[in-house]
């Protein structure tokens, strides 16, 4: 996909990963950005840099993942590209507590089905349509001192698997982005966290992945190159590559509980 006169929307726009993608694809000649987030004051800044429309959305909920899709189409006619981009993260393993599971699956996993739910009819009615679900690294390896996140983000990248299998013949496009750690709100106060083991990149440069895989329509956007490697290993031995996790599990010193 050529990002020049697509319409797209964007969540998690605010900030981060997200505000970057709104950056770039208006630079790369964008029709219209649609974007959203919680953060209302901030979408209505990058809103206003960008010449997006702005709707503040909480994507854990599904009503209001709906007016975000219908507002697109309304407005604009169609979604070309949906950036399924908004996420949080949380520490711990099986002690967190389930309010705190709940927020992050909601998150992190369902506002992608709602979103599906919601846009995909109207692409596959016309034959043609792409989505872009954000996930991580952590995705197609683990995360290290986070049970919630490592579980989600697996979930995100086997949803958006499914969605490529089951509709990929019938005109919808589906990548899934998977970084390591990037200069974000939700790496701030952990720079040197097991993530950043290759380096924290800045999202500006996460966009050239993104733009070079979305021409390429390829699946996996992997801005660092050596997850590729890393998974390639995993699948290669997996009892091996659980044990190197190991090491590096406890050169972290993340295994407290209980």
């Amino acid at each position: 996909m050529d990002i020049k006169d697509k319409v797209i929307v964007i969540t998690g726009a605010a900030s981060g990963i997200g505000r970057a993608m709104a950056r770039r694809f208006k630079a790369e000649g964008a029709r219209q950005l649609v974007i959203a987030d919680l953060n209302a004051d901030g979408l209505q800044e990058v809103a206003d840099e960008v010449d997006a429309l702005a709707v503040p959305t909480n994507v854990s909920i599904e009503g209001e993942v709906n007016n975000l899709i219908a507002t697109a189409e309304e407005e604009y006619g169609q979604i070309d590209l949906l950036c399924n981009n908004a996420g949080i993260g949380t520490g711990g393993g099986p002690e967190t507590p389930n309010e705190d599971w709940q927020r992050i699956w909601d998150i992190n996993v369902m506002a992608h089905v709602y979103a599906a739910r919601a846009a995909i009819p109207a692409m596959l009615a016309r034959g043609d349509g792409y989505i872009m679900n954000t996930a991580s690294a952590a995705g197609l390896l683990t995360q290290v001192g986070s049970a919630p996140y490592a579980v989600t983000k697996h979930a995100a990248v086997s949803f958006a698997e499914w969605l490529s299998v089951t509709y990929g013949d019938r005109g919808l496009k589906v990548s899934v982005l998977c970084p390591q750690a990037v200069r974000t709100a939700m790496t701030a106060d952990n720079p040197d966290g097991v993530a950043s083991i290759d380096g924290m990149m800045e999202p500006e440069v996460l966009c050239d992945s993104v733009v070079e895989t979305l021409k390429e329509e390829k699946f996996l956007v992997l801005p660092h190159p050596e997850v590729l490697t890393y998974i390639q290993r995993k699948a290669g031995d997996y009892d091996r590559w659980i044990k190197g996790m190991r090491r590096l599990q406890e050169s972290y010193g993340n295994a407290d509980w209980p």
